[in-house]
This record gives structure tokens, sequence and C-alpha cells, in this order.
């Protein structure tokens, strides 16, 4: 992701203070109590732009949606999306995803989105992937049993590496997908790098994955 530097952006995430969240780690066990009485708790892992997260907010009121996002200048624009639609159900987090645990008490999260993430191809950076054995072991310690793992990629090398590592962590798949465009799921809401690929006439590749906890 290329990013253009907006200098001024923290200051007004910290203005957005209704939107953006900034004092996550108090919020740790509480979303429900201070937000209001959600049917269930999704956490988007790299939010980017916030089009997906803003598009689940729209169509799903009853779930309260936190989406996290180190880079300052791209939550902006997330930010800006909620704003504008009004969605009151969807909160952003200012922060790095290997901090979640700071940020939710175990078993308070239903699922965990990973989308389009950086695939960091080499080996040596395998550690840094969002679907290697570290980040699920943090995801399943914060989700209720049998919760969930939603996962979008256009890569297919980063597909066929989370799937092994899913498998090999002991996880159950479904729905897993080599074309989603083309295998008539329902409800997909798109991201900007999906929308962006799906012009292109390229494969998204998608998959679901439970523990078994």
């Amino acid at each position: 992701m290329r990013l253009r530097h907006k200098p001024w952006a923290s200051d007004e995430l910290k203005k957005r203070d209704h939107i953006v969240i900034q004092n996550p780690k108090e919020m740790a066990g509480n979303w429900k109590q201070t937000f209001g009485d959600y049917d269930e708790i999704h956490v988007e892992v790299g939010t980017g732009k916030g089009k997906f997260l803003a598009g689940m907010g729209e169509l799903h009121p009853n779930i309260l949606y936190i989406g996290v996002e180190k880079y300052q200048s791209v939550l902006y624009t997330a930010m800006e999306r909620v704003e504008e639609a009004g969605l009151n159900n969807v909160k952003l987090l200012s922060q790095d995803v290997a901090d979640l645990a700071d940020f939710f008490a175990p078993g308070e999260v239903n699922r965990f989105y990973i989308n389009f993430t950086d695939p960091w191809p080499k080996s040596r950076h395998e550690k840094r992937r969002l679907t290697y054995k570290l980040f699920l072991a943090l995801y399943e310690s914060l989700l209720v049993k049998q919760g969930e793992i939603h996962f979008k990629t256009d890569n297919q090398g980063l597909f066929e590496y989370s799937l092994h590592s899913f498998s090999l962590y002991g996880m159950i798949l479904n729905q897993v997908s080599l074309n989603l465009h083309e295998s008539g799921i329902e409800g997909n809401v798109m991201t900007e790098y999906e929308e962006k690929f799906s012009k292109k006439q390229m494969r998204i590749y998608r998959c679901e994955a439970k523990f078994r906890n």
C-alpha cells in the first residue's frame, strides 16, 4: 500500500473519539457494556480505508464492528467513511494488530476478518503474515468458543500458505473459494482492493476457518 502522509491525521482522529477509540486498553472486556447490547463483536485486522467495515456495519446494525489499523493516514479515510455514513456500530483503533490482547478480553470477539493483508512473500518474513501460527494463537485466545476467521486475498501464494497454516493449527475450513466472484456466495462486501482487482478480472480467494476449542 502506497501511503500519502497526512501529518494532520493524528489530531483529526483524536477529535473523533466517538469513532476512533483513544483508550482501547480500558475497553478490554467492556465493549458491549460501553457501546450497546450488540449480538456479536467482529474485528477486522488491517482495516485500510474502511470500505469493507463500513459496508458490513450498514448491513448488520446488530453487530459491533471494530477495525484495527496502525497507519493513521489510512485510518483517517476509514474514519471519514464511518462518520459520513452515521454508523454508531463501527469503531476504529489506531493500533498494531500484534497488540490485540491489550484491547480485547479472552472470549470477547466472535469473528476476525483478514482482508488483503500484506503477503510478506519472503520466507524470512513468515512471522509477519497475519495467518502465521502465532497470530492464529492470538486470535484464538480472544475468540468465543469455535470462533471464526474470514480471510480474503488476491495472492494465491498467501492463500495456499494460509490454508496450510489453518490446517496445521487444527482449524476446520469452510466456504473455500478459488474464485470468489464466480462462487455465488451471498452477502459479500468488497474492500477497496477487491473492487480494484475484480475490475481487472483477477481472482479473489476466500475461506472461513473455525477453531475447534
